[in-house]
């Protein structure tokens, strides 16, 4: 079994017109809604053994909000960076863990969700994959080359506004 937690970044800050997207931080509000998706993850026992991310300044922030294991490998990606539902699937091909963590931005995110379930789960907040919105999903495939769309169990979903 493999399983994919696929999370959008958390709030990101506005108040730098001189940054580009790709530079642009997160906010006080996203700061704290990541160390709570860190802290769920962790209760519900949801321990990625890889991330991958894109390389934007506010994924990047993200993860480091998480907490995740020092030696918890990660890589950061300018393919996941505004990345089509394609282009991440082929990236999650790439994978080598069991729990992989991948995180990236909208619309591509909100899309790669949509397909990669079979089902989608009940939550009115699913559909547009709010910041910080995290899907679990479950998926019974021996190695990630083999996962396509509408494969995926969804196991939990969440927004950080449910946690903070």
């Amino acid at each position: 079994m493999l399983r994919l937690i696929l999370m959008r970044h958390a709030k990101s800050d506005w108040n730098h017109p001189h940054l580009g997207d790709h530079d642009r931080p997160l906010n006080t509000r996203g700061l704290a809604s990541a160390k709570a998706l860190g802290n769920w993850l962790r209760t519900k026992g949801y321990r990625p053994d890889q991330i991958l991310s894109s390389s934007s300044e506010r994924t990047g922030q993200t993860v480091l909000g998480l907490a995740v294991p020092d030696e918890t490998p990660i890589t950061f990606t300018r393919a996941l960076y505004l990345a089509e539902p394609e282009t991440m699937l082929d990236v999650l091909r790439t994978a080598t863990g069991h729990c992989v963590l991948m995180l990236g931005h909208n619309a591509g995110i909100a899309e790669m969700a949509e397909q990669i379930v079979e089902a989608p789960p009940q939550h009115d907040r699913f559909a547009d994959f709010p910041t910080g919105a995290t899907l679990v999903v479950d998926f019974d495939a021996e190695g990630w080359k083999a996962i396509g769309w509408h494969q995926g169990q969804p196991i939990d979903f969440v927004i950080p506004r449910e946690l903070v």
